[in-house]
């Protein structure tokens, strides 16, 4: 598995803390930036990591993953969701994140650095890289996001 992540100003210092993570559990890891807090504008890199994401079928179980963060989430998301084989999760509790996984077959997880505390965060995250999609009853409507 190879995770892609990229955040604004905002998210900088959480997105730091995910990527220690992903090294402690030798996963690979991409980063798009940016590199400190100067100010930048979180579409560019929304659609850095966007552009980056591969374009597989919404019912496949991704290979790729990506993790955005800015201040709330919600701007990352709003952007990466444009891209038509992009299923970005604003998630802000575990089983949030759980069911972006199980029931939307999300590929991108969105977080809120001002909004979430850093322990939570990372257990967010490890639940979005190990929960599995559920296809089934939910394959046919996920398959309509991207319609």
């Amino acid at each position: 598995m190879k995770i892609l992540i990229a955040s604004d100003h905002a998210g900088l210092e959480l997105k730091t803390h995910i990527k220690n993570l992903l090294a402690q559990k030798q996963i690979s890891v991409e980063d798009l930036g940016p590199q400190n807090t100067d100010s930048v504008d979180y579409p560019d890199f929304a659609q850095r990591l966007c552009e980056k994401m591969p374009k597989v079928s919404s019912s496949q179980q991704p290979e790729i993953l990506g993790i955005l963060v800015c201040g709330s989430g919600q701007g990352m998301a709003m952007k990466a969701n444009k891209y038509s084989y992009i299923r970005a999760a604003l998630c802000w509790d575990l089983i949030s994140t759980q069911l972006a996984r199980e029931h939307n077959n999300a590929n991108i997880l969105c977080l809120g650095g001002r909004l979430l505390p850093n322990g939570l965060a990372l257990e967010m995250v490890e639940r979005f890289l190990t929960t599995q999609f559920l296809g089934g009853r939910h394959e046919k409507r996920v398959l309509k996001i991207s319609q």
